[in-house]
């Protein structure tokens, strides 16, 4: 690599196999994991998760690995690990303080560690280098050197890639920052954006998604109150949205592991420092509770259009990743509206073609039912738009209610309303 730099990536998940990949196109790279399946199945030649074809994974020159040792090879140690929250939604570093602990005693003199994980303004500096310290025996800032670049990666996104993305890069010193500048600005084409200091980095990238946070718990609560006046959302946006400043935004249910689980982090550090961020909880407030919201629609709909003089309970609810077209179950906010329906006595079946059935199990005691075996419905839920549900439409979904007929919620908006069968009650947020 013309920068010199041996790079190491410790996480293989959604942010660092694309990361790993891209440095991989350019010389050898240390890819490690502590999950041996992980890196056993890229080993074989294929990304689970779809962020990496096969043939991108096979053309980039990775050590996939899950020996720490492996590290000492590389100077230049790129972290992605996750940053999660507890169920009280106060931030987890486990997995972050687990990594640095696991490098501390690979680094030699004159390395730099940059972390990516989503973290709080100075967790960087006051978490995670004293670990590093620890752990090697050396001193930041004189035997090895500390940066932050927040990752930036959209599942799914086809489009936006890590190598199209400007990327924003610090370190703890001038000459830190130019070296870090320097080695991602060989793979990220899109160049790169030099914050001031470490924080300022953590800052920026916290602050991303508790922006979006915002924008859709506006749309979620705009959508709660059309409800109770009878209009629908999605054709006040789109008229709202022919005025040329009008943000775009839709509303929906907020999951995964950026959008629903970053703004904890900054309401956290604010409320360390003696500020209750009233703002930001309350749109963490209306966008944790949209899953109960759409489940308690759900059954007014079909008890108020029953038929037959028999009480609905049979429910068909598609998709469960916590958004389309990714096979990623963290922090989906499908269960919420699952577990609503339980609540209600709701017989729920599960059908999604992207997620792992023995991980759905495994994280929320699910089991998925393959589509030949779903039993016909008083209701189908279609929660996450995933292409397979788009492209068959209505045929599709009528074809699972019994005798065509029965209520539909399209959480997102992606059937066509104006041709909604006769016999289906549709409701959209």
């Amino acid at each position: 690599m013309s920068h010199n730099r041996r790079i190491s990536v410790i996480g293989l998940g959604y942010v660092g196999l694309p990361v790993a990949v891209a440095f991989g196109r350019l010389g050898p790279v240390v890819a490690f994991d502590i999950s041996k399946p992980r890196v056993q199945g890229l080993k074989n030649g294929h990304d689970i998760t779809g962020e990496v074809e096969d043939p991108d994974l096979a053309a980039s020159d990775l050590l996939l690995t899950t020996d720490a040792d492996d590290l000492k090879k590389a100077d230049f140690h790129i972290v992605t690990v996750p940053t999660p929250v507890d169920n009280a939604n106060t931030p987890d570093l486990t997995p972050l303080i687990s990594a640095s602990t696991l490098l501390g005693p690979r680094l030699k003199q004159g390395d730099i560690v940059v972390y990516e994980s989503t973290v709080f303004p100075g967790a960087t500096e006051e978490i995670c280098v004293p670990v590093l310290e620890e752990m090697s025996g050396m001193l930041s800032g004189v035997d090895f050197w500390v940066g932050y670049s927040p990752e930036r990666i959209n599942p799914g996104d086809k489009e936006h890639r890590f190598e199209t993305i400007t990327k924003v890069v610090s370190g703890q010193n001038a000459k830190t920052l130019d070296i870090v500048a320097e080695v991602y600005g060989s793979v990220v084409k899109a160049g790169v954006h030099k914050a001031p200091t470490i924080k300022t980095a953590e800052a920026a990238k916290v602050i991303e998604n508790t922006q979006r946070d915002l924008n859709i718990a506006l749309m979620n609560e705009l959508a709660l109150i059309f409800n109770r006046l009878g209009i629908d959302t999605k054709d006040v946006l789109e008229a709202a949205g022919t005025k040329w400043n009008f943000l775009k935004f839709s509303p929906g249910l907020v999951g995964g592991h950026c959008i629903g689980i970053d703004p904890y982090y900054l309401t956290y550090r604010a409320q360390q420092v003696g500020y209750h961020p009233e703002v930001i909880l309350a749109g963490r407030h209306i966008n944790d509770g949209m899953g109960a919201f759409i489940a308690s629609e759900t059954v007014k709909l079909m008890l108020k259009h029953a038929q037959g003089g028999t009480i609905p309970n049979q429910v068909t609810v598609l998709g469960l990743t916590f958004k389309e077209n990714v096979p990623d179950l963290r922090n989906t906010k499908v269960v919420d509206i699952l577990a609503e329906l339980t609540t209600f006595g709701m017989q729920v079946q599960i059908h999604d073609p992207m997620a792992q059935a023995d991980e759905a199990r495994h994280e929320y005691g699910l089991d998925l039912t393959p589509m030949d075996n779903l039993e016909p419905a008083d209701t189908v839920i279609v929660a996450v738009p995933h292409r397979e549900y788009a492209d068959k439409g209505w045929p599709l979904v009528q074809s699972l209610l019994k005798n065509g007929r029965g209520v539909v919620i399209d959480v997102r908006g992606v059937l066509d309303r104006d041709h909604t069968p006769a016999g289906i009650v549709l409701w959209r947020l």
